[in-house]
């Protein structure tokens, strides 16, 4: 019997703290006006079945590197970042995950905060599905609406040979003069992604030193590279 070789509440980074949510968080009340007011008048140009498109690449991508027997991490990371950087809007995810605090981040800070995110997300994927992994994936190519602004909802799932049903994973899609981009993953529908890295996040970020969450994450790459 084949078995998957990656854990899903790893993949989605809610290892460390799952938070139930009715619906999608992503951040400050006065960041998400600023952010329906944009994508308002940008998703009469983008249609909502293209939605699925990013989620499609990301999918094709993880089945490359799972496919990338005798492979090493590094060389894995390199397939899959520019896909990362392309289907993800990493930023909006990082600021919703930071919270209100982000706001009062110096532009150098950011920078530097949104560089070993990039780095934590692509190692996340890379050390979760592993090479001669069984992972399946299947996605809806019709996406729903989502209850925030002009936000789609891909729904996906991801399974096995064994398990052809698999997990629930869906894709929270915000439309960009670039396209769709994911800005949230729901683990059976309802258990946030960025909910859960505001969690973890929040506390490393008390005493108020970027830096304390920079190292955080330089350890998580770390570990995800080593294990």
């Amino acid at each position: 019997m084949r078995r998957l070789t990656f854990s899903l509440p790893v993949a989605l980074g809610v290892g460390l703290a799952v938070l139930p949510v009715a619906a999608p968080v992503f951040g400050p009340a006065a960041a998400s006006a600023q952010t329906g007011a944009q994508t308002g008048a940008q998703a009469g140009t983008q249609a909502p079945a293209a939605a699925a498109g990013p989620v499609s690449a990301l999918y094709a991508a993880l089945q490359q590197i799972q496919a990338a027997t005798g492979s090493s991490f590094a060389q894995r990371a390199q397939i899959l970042a520019p896909v990362v950087d392309k289907v993800y809007d990493l930023e909006t995810v990082l600021r919703a995950s930071v919270g209100l605090r982000y706001g009062g981040l110096s532009g150098d800070d950011r920078q530097k905060l949104l560089a070993v995110f990039r780095q934590f997300t692509v190692a996340r994927y890379v050390s979760s599905f592993k090479p001669g992994g069984d992972a399946r994936f299947n996605v809806n190519p019709a996406p729903r609406p989502s209850p925030v602004g002009s936000d789609q909802i891909v729904t996906t799932h991801i399974g096995s040979t064994d398990d052809p049903d698999g997990t629930e994973i869906d894709y929270v899609m915000r439309p960009g003069p670039q396209g769709w981009h994911i800005v949230d993953v729901l683990l059976n529908a309802h258990i946030s992604q960025v909910a859960a890295q505001r969690s973890d996040f929040s506390s490393t970020l008390a005493s108020g030193n970027v830096q304390n969450l920079i190292s955080l994450l330089e350890k998580k790459v770390k570990a995800f590279s080593e294990g």
